[in-house]
């Protein structure tokens, strides 16, 4: 194996991109008439495509009227809206919300609503928060500090929040002394063992992603995991906090990621496809248990910022969410989820590093390996994922690439994230560029 020098616009933060002019569905067109169809949503984004005309209408009608009615002068039709929808897709007892625009500002917010909900109680020394190794939580210092991802956290080493950090919960990669089948009992007694170790009384909440992924690619929760960490939670008095920044609105199938699992947590964060990028828009979502505690004490919610609640994201927000529901968008994910693995599995058969495929619904990955019997992954520095995202752009697809998934250093995984209205041929030809791209780039390392 040869190592090959990587292109300039990998290495170089924006050099070389190709400049994007307009999009329509799930194709992009670049300044040069170059046409690439969107594999992965960009980054997990666009789950109804581009340039939608009932959203562009939604937006600009409310444009026309009102931008931004700051939400400490006013309450707004599509704030009310908005709220009425998220509450009714995530069901139980999660009705409360704060709307931010992104997902590291609804993760940020989450955190803050636990700290407030122990602050309320009088408990003011559960302070401490127990996230995983391989998660991505957002860039701000708060939900940098509960990240699991090396590469992102390095330079700001020093100056973030301390965290506890878990093993990754990963049936393909288990802990030290647990297999595929024990990975999720053990995992859920790391937690435990932790929270024993730091003190109940020292903690405030445990937060993961039901399906990791940026920092794992597209790993779901080994079965039962979700269930025990509730369980273990709610017997030290901590709050589960659901990371669906990613994973959540659908993409997973269910409009809560983790209703797969059968499990409420007490605080969520959802955002990419919320408005599905027409605008920016996230929210952190609690629950009336939380509610209880914090509207007697402080009247509600202490996070937000200027554009919290924006009426223009949140008209955006409305349509998506309009169209998600009228189209059968999220039945669509489940039922067409395992026919996109199936046509991953049929599309690399014969390449011999594809070691895993895995996810749920429109979130797929595959992880690519040196060994498929040992699972050892090629050399870091070859970048593989980096390669394989250049290879596929100029294959005219759009992938999502995951580097450092096995220890933070290591490890190359692609994931494909289509349009939740991505047609079967579309999906056809996402499949066969990404295994294309794919081959392409492995011949050129050998």
């Amino acid at each position: 194996m040869t190592k090959q020098p990587l292109p300039a616009s990998i290495t170089t933060a924006g050099a070389n991109l190709p400049k994007a002019k307009w999009a329509k569905g799930s194709y992009i067109h670049d300044a040069n008439g170059k046409q690439y169809i969107d594999g992965s949503s960009g980054p997990a984004v666009y789950c109804i495509g581009h340039g939608n005309e009932e959203v562009n209408a939604a937006i600009a009608d409310q444009l026309s009227r009102i931008a931004h009615g700051y939400r400490y002068n006013f309450t707004t039709d599509a704030l009310e809206e908005l709220t009425q929808i998220v509450a009714q897709k995530c069901g139980g007892s999660l009705k409360h919300m704060v709307f931010v625009t992104g997902g590291s500002e609804a993760v940020e917010s989450c955190l803050k609503l636990a700290l407030q909900y122990h602050a309320a109680k009088g408990e003011m020394s559960r302070r401490r928060f127990i996230a995983r190794e391989r998660s991505w939580h957002g860039n701000t210092l708060g939900a940098l500090s509960v990240s699991g991802f090396l590469e992102r956290r390095a330079a700001f080493e020093g100056a973030l929040v301390p965290a506890s950090h878990l093993s990754p919960a990963n049936v393909y990669r288990p802990p030290a002394g647990a297999t595929a089948e024990t990975t999720g009992e053990a995992c859920a007694k790391e937690l435990e063992d932790e929270i024993l170790r730091l003190g109940a009384k020292n903690v405030a909440a445990f937060i993961f992603e039901p399906v990791v992924g940026a920092a794992g690619g597209c790993v779901p929760a080994p079965p039962g995991y979700s269930r025990r960490v509730r369980e273990i939670c709610d017997r030290h008095g901590i709050l589960l906090i659901a990371d669906e920044v990613m994973s959540g609105a659908g993409r997973c199938g269910p409009w809560r990621a983790l209703a797969h699992d059968g499990v409420e947590p007490d605080i969520m964060s959802v955002a990419k496809g919320l408005a599905a990028g027409y605008l920016p828009l996230g929210a952190a979502v609690y629950s009336q248990k939380v509610a209880d505690a914090i509207v007697p004490v402080h009247g509600g919610a202490l996070t937000g910022h200027t554009f919290t609640g924006h009426t223009a994201c949140c008209a955006a927000g409305v349509a998506v969410q309009k169209i998600v529901t009228r189209e059968k968008l999220v039945e669509r994910v489940m039922e067409w989820g395992p026919k996109l693995v199936d046509m991953m599995r049929e599309a690399t058969s014969d390449i011999e590093a594809v070691g895993d495929i895995r996810g749920r619904g429109f979130f797929q990955a595959l992880e690519l390996v040196k060994d498929r019997k040992t699972r050892a992954p090629f050399p870091a520095e070859l970048k593989l994922y980096m390669r394989i995202r250049q290879q596929a752009l100029e294959n005219g697809l759009i992938c999502y690439p995951v580097g450092g998934n096995v220890d933070g250093v290591a490890g190359d995984c692609v994931i494909l994230a289509p349009p939740y209205n991505a047609s079967p041929n579309e999906l056809g030809e996402i499949v066969d560029k990404m295994a294309k791209s794919i081959r392409q780039v492995l011949a050129s390392v050998r």
